[in-house]
């Protein structure tokens, strides 16, 4: 499996971003989907997830300003952020679950496959 996360890049305070990622395969529709986001020196952190039947999960911290969705046609999940704030600088990880139809977990050890990386830099 090979994820490749595209469109990061600089945006000032209240700008936005959407970053995407691509899976290879042909069975992308029966996986949740998951974005994470690291910043330096801090660990990898949850940001949203959507599972294979469409349902969704935020992080508090970007509940109301980012949006996740896929389109399995083009085997693509999206991260759309507004409202971006400089504490949204990081590296951004699409991740995918072992298993198909698992649960859309907001934990790093619930994906077994990452992509890698795309960067966000929110300035003031």
């Amino acid at each position: 499996v090979q994820l490749q996360a595209s469109g990061g890049g600089s945006v000032k305070t209240g700008g936005s971003l959407i970053v995407s990622c691509v899976a290879s395969g042909r069975t992308f529709s029966s996986y949740a989907m998951g974005w994470f986001r690291q910043a330096p020196g801090k660990e990898r952190e949850f940001v949203a997830a959507i599972s294979w039947s469409g349902g969704r999960t935020y992080a508090d911290s970007v509940k109301g300003r980012f949006t996740i969705s896929r389109d399995n046609a083009k085997n693509t999940v999206y991260l759309r952020m507004n409202s971006l704030k400089p504490e949204d600088t990081a590296v951004y990880y699409c991740a995918r679950p072992s298993g198909p139809y698992d649960y859309r977990s907001d934990m790093v050890s619930g994906y077994a496959y990452w992509g890698q990386g795309t960067l966000v830099t929110v300035s003031s």
